[in-house]
């Protein structure tokens, strides 16, 4: 079951996820990673563990984290500048 007292830095707009991560990934798996994202998270870049650190918000960026699932697969989630879209996706989808 997923917590339900989270607080989120921002909240992620319409949510996208490309077939190719739908096939690919286990529901849980996104979910638990979207969560993260919304609070800040930036997920697993270049190997190394998680961070709960706050990321700086550069003003009219895009909010970029990258997560691995138990599988092993990478996936990345991307949310839009203006906060009114997150996408779900593989790194092949890109």
């Amino acid at each position: 079951m997923l917590p339900t007292n989270i607080t989120f830095q921002f909240l992620p707009g319409e949510l996208v996820i490309t077939p190719n991560a739908r096939r690919r990934l286990a529901r849980d798996e996104v979910l638990r990673a979207l969560q993260r994202h919304s609070r800040g998270d930036a997920g697993d870049f270049a190997g190394e563990p998680p961070s709960p650190r706050p990321r700086v918000r550069l003003e009219g960026c895009c909010r970029l984290s990258a997560f691995r699932a138990q599988d092993g697969t990478r996936f990345l989630i991307i949310t839009e500048p203006n906060e009114a879209l997150t996408t779900v996706l593989l790194p092949e989808d890109c």
